[in-house]
Order: structure tokens, then sequence, then C-alpha cells
């Protein structure tokens, strides 16, 4: 009943963005973010895509994480009580690199907190391990979704974007490996996205882009 037409494998998105930090009192990835579920109603999602959650975080290591893993096992105990195979589960982590003059799609996180500045927590870790039974700081865990064939893709629409395998060592990296953890934990997927500042790469185009990322990540997984 209504089965007619529904593809057989649906991927589930679940984006988060952050708030404001220091020497960025508007993080684009705040606005990106809040108003994606309108702009993707608008434009129209693709067909076996479905846009999850879209959560902001605190711009901190502790505070994102109540927010990130709130987030995580609820989506996860969803899963299971679906029980379904053919339900995919993908999270996209939008971060603000304001030096950037590109989209860079981030292959890796290291198992490293070395804050460049204090966070919104005003912690300002060095060297520190961000899971310590993982290993040392050069631990890196890499992301399960192809980097290359996406970037290659979004790319082919138009858009400056490279990938990258250094995602600093700040709050951005300090989420993505957290979610990269879990994802390898709960058989998800994770993928951090670093996105220039509007004035370098203005509002509509940085939707866009974004739109297209999920365009994107539909067809190839």
């Amino acid at each position: 009943m209504g089965s007619e037409g529904t593809p057989s494998t649906v991927t589930t998105v679940h984006v988060t963005g952050f708030k404001k930090f220091h020497g960025v009192s508007d993080n684009p990835t705040e606005t990106i973010v809040n108003n994606l579920t309108d702009y993707m109603k608008k434009k129209g999602l693709p067909k076996g895509l479905v846009l999850g959650s879209c959560n902001i975080l605190e711009t901190a290591g502790q505070g994102a994480l109540d927010t990130l893993y709130k987030t995580l096992q609820s989506v996860v105990s969803s899963k299971d009580a679906e029980s379904s195979t053919s339900n995919k589960i993908i999270w996209v982590h939008l971060g603000v690199n304001s030096g950037a003059t590109r989209f860079a799609i981030e292959k890796q996180a290291v198992n490293e907190a070395t804050f460049r500045c204090e966070d919104e927590m005003g912690w300002k870790p060095q060297k520190v391990p961000i899971i310590p039974s993982d290993g040392p700081i050069s631990q890196i865990r890499i992301t399960s979704l192809p980097v290359e064939d996406i970037t290659k893709a979004l790319a082919k629409k138009g858009y400056d974007v490279m990938t990258s395998d250094d995602a600093g060592r700040f709050v951005c990296n300090y989420v993505y490996y957290h979610s990269l953890r879990f994802a390898e934990q709960n058989r998800t997927k994770s993928l951090f996205v670093h996105v220039p500042l509007f004035v370098t790469v203005n509002e509509e185009t940085q939707m866009q882009f974004v739109a297209s990322l999920l365009e994107v990540l539909s067809s190839i997984c």
C-alpha cells in the first residue's frame, strides 16, 4: 500500500552547525542549518533522501557534546526501533573556516585537542587526547564516506571545493572525532564540511552548496 515508486533504500541526513565563537560573531553555519529545512522544502529533496534533525552546537568542546550525543543517540535508538537495514544514516557537520575562500570536505579527525583560543566555555586544552582510551594524540579516525568522489561531484556542479585531511585542532575537529567514533560503533556515517564566511561566499551560494551536497550524498551513498 503506497509503496509504488518508493526507493528501496532511504538515506536520512542529520545536520549540525555551530554558534558564534571568538573572532566569528556571526557563524554562517548557524544560519545555514536554521534555514535548511525550509530551503529544502522549497527546492525539493532528492529521491530517497530524508532531511532529519538540524541542530546548532555550542562552539565549545564539552558544551557541544551534550547536544551532539543526545541527537546521535536518539537517532540510533529510532533506527533500532525501525530495525530496517535499508535505511542509512549520515551525519553532516558544518563548521566555518574564517580564513577559507572555498569549501572543504574533511577526510579525517585527529585525537588531539589543541585550541588556539578559549572555546565558548573558557576551555583551552593543549595537546590533550580527545578520547584518552583511543590512544595517543596522533590517532586518526577517517570517514567511511568517499570524500574524493563527493568533492569531484560538487566540483562538477561548479563549486570551488577541495578535499582536506586537516580539520584543525579546535572544536570542529573535536566534534568530528567524537562523531566518527560514534558512527563506527553504530554503523552510521559521518562527514565534516568547512565553509567560508558569508563575506567570502554569499549566503545563497552556501545554501545551494549544502543542497547540492545532500543531492550528492543521496546519489553516492
